[in-house]
């Protein structure tokens, strides 16, 4: 793994946005706008590596799934703060349906310097973004710069694929929506949508789409709607769970569920089971399955126990997206008070390339390795304001 240097393309930020990058500047707390697509600079991996790094991504997703498994059948959604009865329930039966039900994708970002074993951070299962900028500029990129050169990316194939695959699942002869909301002000969320949406296309299903808040209940029919009156039997949404079971329509969400037992009436894609995938609580049920994995941090849910002395750690809310609420705690300090619960995990700062704090994003499709993309940080936490930078294997 190395990063190096190099001179971006002329007129780049038409290239990419017509690639479907439509925020390739981010606007920082100062007013500038800066590159968040960055390819002043670029990483190099051998083969070994990533064929390291693929068995690794399939081995966490193994342990992953395990560790869901785990939580249901012992009754510990509590732990990840599903205390809702109603909640509970409908995430312990789409996790006893899993096989009825579609699910696409996630991406873990790793620890990773390519010295020694990556480290999971985090498991985004539910409403990961940056999947533009890894499926189609990054590959773009690598064709116009490094012609006959490779990539860890996949991507666009397999979601294809796997619609293709799983549309046996989805409701038969129905539309499929997609939904972002309205409040992404960076359109990201919107172009990750309609980027999922072309591939559900390709594969040749019937689709449409729609904000969240554009999302109608019929009270005459007890079905949601779109904004053209027909009813939602299939809808995938960049939309956390944690937020759709606790809106105003939370309580019409639960009640219409359809969990592949064809009793619901509307499909939630993805399926209410990611709930278990996409809280940081999975981190310390991981270390109790599996304590000293190589890949794993020491991560606890009843506080930092043994780190705070020792290596330091991170509290991370349970819920949270692009590093909202995360602190950073050295050894020695005394244990801080935090108002809502967190995991904490064993402090493993990020390794620092010409001064760039780098995180790696390893997506899943349907269950398999499928891609990387690279984040860069001025901090030592990857934030809103990172930049993604390309890679390709040499």
């Amino acid at each position: 793994m190395e990063r190096r240097t190099i001179t971006p393309r002329p007129d780049w930020q038409r290239t990419v946005e017509e690639q479907g990058l439509i925020y390739p500047l981010t606007r920082h707390p100062d007013g500038s706008l800066r590159p968040y697509w960055d390819e002043s600079a670029y990483y190099v991996f051998s083969l070994p590596e990533v064929e390291a790094l693929e068995e690794t991504v399939a081995e966490l997703h193994a342990m992953c799934l395990a560790a869901a498994g785990h939580i249901v059948e012992q009754g510990r959604l509590a732990d990840l703060g599903i205390t809702d009865p109603a909640v509970a329930a409908a995430v312990t039966e789409s996790w006893r349906r899993r096989a009825e039900l579609p699910t696409f994708y996630g991406r873990f970002d790793l620890r990773y310097d390519g010295t020694g074993p990556a480290k999971l951070l985090e498991y985004n299962a539910d409403t990961p973004t940056s999947l533009v900028e890894a499926a189609s500029p990054q590959w773009f990129w690598m064709e116009d710069r490094f012609p006959g050169a490779d990539q860890w990316n996949s991507l666009h194939e397999r979601l294809v694929e796997s619609w293709r695959k799983q549309s046996a699942l989805l409701p038969p002869g129905s539309l499929l929506h997609f939904a972002h909301s309205a409040a992404d002000e960076l359109g990201e969320d919107l172009m990750t949508v309609a980027y999922l949406k072309e591939t559900a296309e390709q594969a040749g299903l019937e689709t449409d789409w729609l904000a969240m808040e554009e999302i109608g209940w019929d009270t005459l029919s007890g079905r949601f709607v779109d904004n053209r009156l027909r009813f939602i039997r299939a809808l995938f949404k960049l939309y956390p769970w944690e937020w759709l079971t606790t809106d105003a329509f939370g309580g019409h969400v639960l009640d219409t569920l359809d969990n592949g037992g064809g009793t619901g009436s509307t499909l939630w894609i993805e399926p209410a089971w990611k709930m278990l995938l996409s809280n940081k609580a999975l981190l310390a049920v991981l270390w109790e399955l599996y304590p000293g994995h190589p890949n794993l941090l020491p991560s606890y849910l009843d506080g930092p126990r043994e780190l705070a002395a020792t290596s330091g750690y991170a509290a991370k809310p349970l819920l949270g997206r692009e590093g909202e609420g995360i602190t950073l705690h050295p050894p020695g300090h005394p244990p801080a008070v935090h108002p809502e619960p967190c995991c904490y995990q064993q402090l493993a700062p990020l390794p620092a390339f010409d001064g760039n704090h780098v995180v790696l994003g390893t997506w899943v499709i349907d269950g398999e390795p499928a891609g990387l993309g690279i984040r860069e940080s001025a901090g030592p936490v990857t934030d809103g304001y990172a930049r993604f930078l390309p890679h390709v294997i040499l």
